[in-house]
């Protein structure tokens, strides 16, 4: 039984990085026979898919994978895990923040019988406001919406290859709270972290916001539950008011500020449970995760943009083609 690994690396505008993340992760990897590297190209703008062609002429165990646009990480590791070759997939950025070394430690710890092992990184190298959002986003998950989030949980892991396409088959926002939620065995180990060595951190503070709510209201029912008790205890103000104001007992300015208050509870109440329906929405559109538009592996006719179907060039009016 083959017990290799599969790298793989996200692209997007990573083109001063690919060959240095090729050098060092093979360096690093080289006592393992069955090793493959899985470039997946984001719908990169600069030169990263040319440079990572290069690379699988050059190196027989670089695959790649290169969508039609940018469809985000979630994309990226569903395509990455589907079409990994080897039962073991470890997942590691272009940048290289994590040392290619680690990921003998996260391996080390997996063969204890874990199914997912992510790296805790320790002295963590990233700007301030990305450190103090990360945090604040897993401790908001785990104590306000009772997400069971793994502590130090990182993007760097190293997974069993059928249990991440279990995983992302379900098309969960998330991957970390997806892998306690199926009961998948998992740990947490240390591992060191550096600076950037070239280029800049494509997650920006707006997408960490859009991809928190993404987690609190995919994983959470407590806010709908807290609407639930929002409702009750308004219909119960809404009653009171009514027989104080009817008894006279309240004035008009009272009254007024009850309604204001109530309204604005209804409005929240409507952005909340709109939420949701947009979640619901999404999930259930005809739309795939990814479209690939070129690749060195066989792909599955659904995961191509053309439906798999040869693409020749269109057909030449006969005049030109006698002028020819």
């Amino acid at each position: 039984m083959t017990t290799g690994l599969t790298v793989l690396v996200p692209c997007f505008n990573e083109g001063a990085q690919v060959e240095v993340a090729h050098r060092e992760l093979t360096e690093a990897l080289k006592g393992i026979d069955e090793l493959e590297i899985l470039f997946v190209d984001d719908g990169s703008t600069d030169d990263s898919l040319d440079r990572v062609r290069r690379l699988a002429e050059s190196d027989p165990r670089v695959r790649y994978l290169s969508f039609t646009r940018n469809f985000g990480i979630d994309a990226v590791m569903a395509a990455g895990f589907r079409y990994a070759g080897q039962p073991w997939t470890v997942q590691c950025d272009a940048d290289l923040q994590v040392p290619p070394e680690e990921i003998w430690a996260l391996l080390a710890k997996a063969g204890e019988g874990y199914d997912v092992v992510f790296g805790e990184r320790l002295g963590r190298r990233d700007p301030l406001v990305r450190r103090l959002g990360s945090a604040g986003l897993h401790w908001t998950a785990r104590r306000v919406f009772g997400i069971d989030m793994p502590r130090g949980a990182s993007t760097f892991r190293v997974v069993r290859t059928g249990v991440a396409r279990t995983i992302t088959d379900l098309r969960l926002p998330w991957f970390i709270p997806a892998v306690p939620l199926v009961g998948a065995r998992h740990a947490v180990t240390p591992v060191t972290h550096r600076p950037r060595t070239a280029g800049r951190s494509k997650l920006r503070l707006a997408r960490l916001v859009a991809h928190g709510f993404e987690l609190f209201f995919g994983f959470s029912w407590r806010p709908l539950n807290a609407v639930y008790a929002v409702a009750v205890l308004g219909g119960g103000l809404s009653l009171v008011m009514a027989i104080l104001g009817y008894l006279g007992v309240v004035g008009g300015s009272v009254m007024g500020a009850a309604q204001l208050l109530l309204i604005g509870l209804v409005l929240a109440t409507v952005a909340l449970v709109g939420r949701y329906l947009q979640r619901l929405a999404h999930d259930s559109r005809g739309l795939r995760v990814y479209y690939v538009r070129e690749s060195n592996l066989a792909l599955l006719p659904e995961d191509s943009l053309t439906g798999g179907l040869r693409c020749p060039p269109p057909p030449d009016h006969p005049d030109r083609r006698a002028s020819g």
